[in-house]
């Protein structure tokens, strides 16, 4: 019975009682619902007589007998059906009013067959403390896996709301959870090798004395997204040790780490992105560990003009009222395009929500915008124009000539008017020949062409293949060598497409490229 309740608990225990029965044997609430059981009533034999009854209707004899024992206030009750007897015994214990298992004591309900084995009664009546005792057990530990559960989740919440700018709400959130949220701060993704997530976040919480904000990613079911203090990624962390992101990659054999550049706490969804392609350039260096290095955002660098675009591209999408009170409102809109261009086909698992809820709320919203969302010019476009609208009105970036209009406040007195015009400006330009230096560089021809068919075949392998006339595999695995070269992710959301693509079309316009899309932008 010990190593029964130690190793098996209850299930572990009925198991056992109802090969000692020769029967069944389960637990029943006093209404005589059964609540688990093991074994099965014994069956009429095959060569029986004609006179001896078939097995029991167990269900019936279990709900007659607790009926019975709880009318008559008894300690105990057995009944003989003939072939067969009914032992039912309460089990001890207070009553948690809160336990799935609600009503009076539950009971121990034996069904086996006619005589009774010799000291069988004493057996069960022994069994009844330890089996108690492994139920009380298993209880309190469902309460502590929906306590996990339900601080998971909240956890996963507060990085939704940063993700999508509702820091406020966020610290509101996370005022009930543990640590506070920091500011500014590095986003890091963790890789954890198999099943070892739990595990790998304990070493994460231990390696930095719990003060990262530690949330298991609700889209990759092996990442791990750390939110921590900007000054725990420093090269080397308090008293000359090393920051938790690398302590991590040293500790966790094949676990790889990606870690952002300092951001400030409304940018969490900046960091997500960099960590991400970090993560896909770690993969592939021994240390398996890697730090995004400096990019300015495209958001930082397209002036005022560029956010009067986004902020005409995107109106229809923030003004939209729904007709009815079910339907997705702005808000909600905006943040289902986000997640989707994110992470893709894996927005139901990000946004909790049906595929084919995700399906009608995208085609909404390319009607609204007057986008076809299946062409990866309008989901740039869209993309460059949600993140805009995400971060902080920065400090003009001036255009060279224009250094008087900086002086005065007045930083690119004409308003865009389509998504070109913004790209053509000097400090786009300038970001669009960074990022694309690296394919840029001589010798980097090949790499340059698989870049561009990819993006010209709307970011998809098969068309890709085709056009460069090697395998799918083949495809694959030079876009995974351009991971390496672009220190970007490429063939898992979120990925750098959108940024290449809009560099891409900036090089186009400043006439270093040849255009390879015959089709221009709205707005």
């Amino acid at each position: 019975m010990q190593r029964l309740a130690r190793n098996g608990g209850t299930a572990g225990l009925l198991r056992w009682l109802a090969g000692r029965a020769d029967g069944w044997a389960g637990i029943a609430r006093s209404d005589g619902t059964v609540l688990s059981a093991s074994g099965a009533a014994p069956s009429r034999p095959v060569t029986a007589p004609a006179d001896v009854p078939e097995a029991p209707d167990v269900t019936r004899l279990v709900a007659e007998g607790v009926r019975a024992l709880t009318e008559r206030g008894a300690l105990a009750y057995s009944h003989d059906t003939g072939a067969h007897t009914v032992l039912l015994f309460p089990l001890p214990g207070p009553h948690d009013p809160h336990a799935e298992d609600r009503g009076a004591a539950s009971l121990l309900a034996v069904v086996t067959p006619r005589p009774v084995a010799a000291g069988l009664a004493t057996l069960l009546a022994d069994v009844l403390m330890p089996l108690s005792l492994c139920r009380e057990a298993e209880a309190v530990e469902r309460k502590r896996r929906r306590v996990d559960l339900a601080e998971s989740r909240g956890r996963e919440a507060v990085l939704h709301l940063l993700m999508t700018g509702q820091l406020s709400i966020a610290h509101q959130v996370a005022g009930a959870l543990r640590p506070r949220l920091p500011d500014p701060v590095r986003v890091c993704v963790v890789e954890c090798p198999g099943d070892s997530r739990d595990e790998v976040a304990r070493v994460c919480a231990e390696a930095d004395g719990g003060r990262s904000w530690i949330v298991r990613c609700p889209v990759y079911a092996r990442h791990l997204i750390l939110v921590m203090p900007a000054e725990d990624g420093r090269e080397d962390g308090p008293d000359g040790g090393t920051a938790t992101d690398e302590a991590v990659a040293a500790l966790v054999d094949r676990c790889v780490v990606g870690v952002s550049e300092q951001v400030l706490l409304a940018d969490t969804a900046t960091g997500y992105r960099q960590a991400f392609h970090a993560l896909a350039v770690a993969r592939e260096v021994p240390g398996r560990h890697v730090r995004f290095g400096a990019a300015p955002e495209p958001a930082l660098v397209v002036g005022p003009a560029g956010r009067r675009w986004a902020k005409a591209l995107l109106t229809p999408l923030l003004t939209h009222v729904p007709r009815r009170a079910q339907d997705p409102g702005s808000q909600e809109l905006a943040a289902t395009a986000a997640s989707w261009l994110a992470f893709s086909s894996h927005a139901t698992d990000h946004l909790k929500v049906h595929r084919n809820t995700l399906a009608a709320r995208l085609k909404l919203i390319g009607e609204l915008l007057g986008l076809d969302l299946h062409r990866l010019a309008d989901q740039s476009a869209l993309d460059l124009a949600l993140r805009i609208r995400a971060t902080p009105a920065p400090v003009c970036t001036p255009d060279p000539g224009h250094a008087n209009d900086h002086a005065s406040g007045q930083c690119d007195g004409g308003a865009a008017h389509d998504l070109d015009e913004v790209l053509r400006r000097p400090a786009v330009q300038e970001w669009a020949a960074r990022q694309l230096a690296p394919v840029s560089e001589p010798g980097g021809g090949a790499a340059e062409e698989t870049l561009r068919t990819w993006l010209g075949c709307e970011g998809r392998l098969g068309p890709t293949a085709a056009e460069l006339g090697i395998s799918v595999p083949g495809a694959r695995k030079r876009l995974a060598r351009l991971e390496t070269v672009l220190q970007r992710s490429l063939l898992r959301p979120p990925s750098a497409r959108y940024d290449l693509w809009l560099a891409l079309r900036a090089q186009e316009l400043n006439g270093r490229l040849e255009p390879i899309w015959r089709t221009t932008l709205p707005l």
